[in-house]
């Protein structure tokens, strides 16, 4: 059987032949740089092969060492990594705790805590190889062992909310709930061969999403808090962690980080609340270097303090999403009703001042290069009023949560306004993000947002797969599971949309929920900040940040 090797010079059939469709205009180049990547392109090879240059990463001056990187962004709760549901529990993480795979803001995917990968053609095998020179912070190597341990965690679906489960596909044994017996192996001491039932395009991928950190053998031993066991492998160790306030991580002391010399001494995390005019007052005041994240409306008010501008084009969105196991959600007339009450275009321009592309109410987005574009459904008051009435729900008052932070509470009242103009009764809740986000998943209707994947079909399978860990509409449709499936393994994108069509609609007719927009995203910092960058899927990686001040 021939296995391509990622960062190599030889990719199967199916890779050129998609080559061929990117140079005619047939398929984004997002989809194929990020699979041509999965089966062994290098990124020279992969843009070479569709007529482009490298993109140069930029080249800083010669970096000098020392200094605390301090950047505003939400503290949340720490958890188990597997357990991680916000962006921003991962990046409090992630300076420590480090990811297999990581996703490139060129749309590649490039080892991290692997040295390599090799994949078959089919998709269906994967040999993947620990770097031989990662070490954790407690002096352990990090070994093959190692990873059949977290590989082993990932795939307990007994463990409540671990939505590992849904991005680990075939590795899991259905009846049993836990790593299927033989899908993994130990080769060596650093390398481990995943065997799937079913070819899954997505698994590589699924590798460098945020919940995907690598944890030590002894974690569960500390009760998988990683406030208390901070062993990691990544460029610095956790000093103290206070939720809602700071976190702050010093340099790892035995200066045997994998990726080089650490430049800064340390870093911090402080958390300023939900009122974006905080972060001005901290940037003007030198309190921080860097935010996680600028709203549109304050990009002019940011931009006017000297301060550098990053933004990325991506699939992050919101969704004002329904759960069917609350009347009257269970009947999808309602369900259908709400989302007829609303413009999607006047919900961006209201909630994220236009800074985006307006969505169709099913969670594939135009940057997935398997995006099947569906006719727009206009705004059609008379004929919301019509099914709810005609599913006796007429008088039935709604309740839209969200939390207060700016552009979800912005979206919400938007949505809000238009189902009251519309004639339909609705409440509406807005929580300190502390409370929303402990029961994010549970309220019967409410907004949620979510992170960039690479691959449309990734979210699908974590957000609307019938009962997984993030399922939070409650939905369960046989049709769609099944036909994401046959999506998930189909490598060629241009097949695979004549599937995707189909699961879209299938999604869209449900009226589970109200996907309005989907984001373009914003940060700020200092000049003295050098290689502090927006990634795509919002990730805050530090390693190789420096400070010219210093």
């Amino acid at each position: 059987m021939t296995f391509f090797k990622n960062n190599g010079n030889k990719v199967p059939d199916h890779i050129h032949a998609a080559a061929e469709q990117v140079k005619a205009g047939g398929l984004d180049r997002r989809e194929f740089l990020a699979l041509a990547s999965v089966f062994g392109a290098s990124a020279a090879m992969a843009y070479g092969m569709i007529g482009l240059p490298t993109p140069a990463r930029a080249q800083d001056a010669e970096p000098t060492k020392g200094g605390v990187l301090k950047v505003q962004m939400f503290i949340k709760a720490p958890k188990d990594p597997r357990l991680a549901d916000w962006t921003e529990i991962a990046n409090t993480m992630r300076q420590s705790l480090e990811a297999l795979v990581y996703y490139t803001p060129e749309y590649t995917f490039e080892p991290y805590l692997l040295e390599s990968w090799e994949v078959n053609e089919d998709a269906t095998e994967y040999v993947m190889k620990l770097r031989p020179e990662a070490v954790w912070t407690n002096g352990d190597p990090l070994t093959a062992e190692h990873l059949m341990f977290n590989l082993t965690r990932w795939c307990d679906k007994s463990v409540e909310g671990n939505s590992m489960v849904a991005r680990m596909g075939t590795l899991v044994d259905q009846e049993t709930g836990k790593i299927r017996e033989g899908a993994a192996t130990i080769v060596d001491d650093h390398t481990v061969k995943v065997t799937l039932t079913e070819p899954d395009i997505s698994f590589i991928p699924n590798l460098a999403d945020y919940p995907c950190l690598v944890v030590h053998p002894t974690f569960d031993e500390d009760g998988s808090d990683f406030t208390r066991n901070k062993i990691g492998t990544g460029p610095f160790q956790l000093e103290s962690f206070a939720v809602g306030e700071r976190v702050v991580y010093k340099r790892r002391e035995d200066g045997k980080w994998w990726g080089g010399e650490v430049m800064l001494d340390g870093c911090e995390f402080i958390d300023y609340g939900t009122d974006p005019s905080a972060a001005v007052n901290a940037f003007e005041s030198g309190e921080v270097h860097a935010n996680y994240e600028t709203t549109p409306d304050y990009l002019d008010i940011m931009d006017g303090l000297g301060l550098e501008r990053n933004e990325a084009v991506t699939s992050i969105t919101i969704v004002a999403r329904t759960n069917v196991t609350n009347k009257p959600y269970d009947d999808q007339r309602v369900r259908n009703a709400l989302q007829l009450g609303v413009d999607n275009a006047v919900v961006m321009q209201l909630g994220v001042d236009n800074a985006g592309v307006v969505g169709e109410n099913h969670h594939v987005a135009p940057i997935h290069p398997e995006y099947v574009e569906l006719p727009k459904v206009p705004r059609d008051v008379e004929k919301a009023k019509a099914l709810l009435a005609e599913a006796g729900a007429a008088d039935f008052e709604h309740e839209l949560i969200s939390s207060d932070e700016d552009w979800h509470k912005n979206t919400g009242d938007a949505i809000a306004a238009q189902l009251r103009d519309a004639g339909i009764k609705i409440k509406r809740t807005v929580l300190p993000g502390s409370t929303f986000w402990n029961d994010w998943t549970k309220y019967p209707y409410s907004l949620t947002n979510w992170t960039m994947r690479p691959l449309g079909v990734q979210v699908l399978a974590l957000a609307y797969r019938s009962g997984e860990a993030w399922n939070e509409t409650g939905w369960s449709n046989k049709e769609f599971d099944e036909k994401l499936a046959k999506a998930l393994s189909i490598v060629d994108p241009e097949e695979r949309k004549t599937v995707m069509g189909d699961v879209e609609k299938i999604l869209q007719d449900s009226g589970i929920i109200i996907l309005p927009y989907w984001r373009k995203v914003y940060n700020h910092y200092q000049p003295v900040v050098h290689n502090y960058i927006q990634h795509p899927m919002q990730q805050v990686n530090l390693g190789k940040v420096w400070l010219e001040e210093a």
